[in-house]
């Protein structure tokens, strides 16, 4: 065969393998740009799952069993007849405003159908609670036996033990921790680290999120989150006016175990509630 002919089949096979390597090359372009991309947009709804969330208002539903107290004693005619007249839950609707500094916590709506079997069980519009989160005070405006207390102090010291157990409340994935108040009183609270801001319901928090789910089996109520807003508090939110007697909660405490001290288990349970 001659020469120019193997010579033409070379150049042939040489130009081949060119456009291979070159499609070869277009391909594993091709294959890296949807590697990227892929990687991108897995990367973009994986910081959208984990978004922190520093200002914005959340909604609790607080719960209380009126009933659950009364059945400790089944014989006791006058507890079976109030168990008839009142509802076995009563619930309401409070909100916490919140930024990176401040908390405010108070009633945002009373419920209209609630029948209150306890005393001083029904809920106080003007009772709110404002933790200035930097500082580590508090301030609580509260109503404890028709008498107006203001509530100036540290910031509650909480010995929270955080557990494994998580649960979902309101779209939020947020894990156990248990506390103690009046070294009895076991209080079990569910937080989030997508809202990294250290507060919750009443004067709680301590905790590296906000706490979005609380209950207290002895007092037999739950404040549960049922909407997260994010929605930027004013200055104002956090400017309320307040007034009562001022006192710290030792001095509040003391004052109330004098007022109490004859009224046995329900006395206990009212100094409980100031604990909050």
């Amino acid at each position: 065969m001659h020469f120019s002919h193997w010579y033409g089949i070379l150049v042939k096979t040489v130009n081949l393998l060119k456009d291979f390597n070159m499609k070869k090359s277009t391909l594993y372009s091709k294959i890296g740009l949807l590697i990227i991309f892929s990687v991108s947009l897995f990367g973009n709804k994986l910081c959208a799952q984990v978004q922190f969330i520093q200002s914005g208002k959340i909604e609790f539903e607080k719960k209380t069993n009126q009933h659950a107290p009364l059945q400790d004693e089944p014989d006791n005619i006058w507890n079976a007849e109030r168990m008839k007249a009142f509802p076995k839950f009563v619930s309401d609707t409070y909100e916490i405003k919140f930024n990176n500094n401040k908390s405010v916590y108070k009633l945002a709506k009373d419920n209209p159908n609630n029948r209150y079997m306890i005393w001083g069980g029904k809920p106080v519009d003007t009772d709110a609670t404002i933790q200035d989160l930097k500082q580590g005070t508090s301030v609580t405006q509260k109503e404890v036996f028709e008498n107006t207390y203001l509530i100036k102090d540290s910031s509650r010291s909480w010995e929270w033990k955080i557990a494994d157990e998580t649960r979902e409340i309101a779209g939020f994935e947020c894990r156990k921790a248990v506390t103690r108040i009046c070294d009895s009183v076991v209080v079990v609270a569910f937080y989030t680290d997508q809202i990294p801001v250290s507060a919750g319901p009443e004067s709680f928090g301590g905790l590296p999120g906000m706490i979005l789910g609380l209950a207290i089996p002895r007092l037999y109520t739950t404040w549960f989150a049922t909407k997260v807003e994010l929605t930027e508090p004013t200055n104002n939110d956090f400017n309320l006016k307040q007034k009562g007697k001022t006192v710290n909660r030792t001095e509040l405490t003391a004052e109330l175990l004098k007022g109490v001290k004859d009224w046995g288990k329900e006395g206990a349970t009212r100094i409980w509630m100031a604990q909050l």
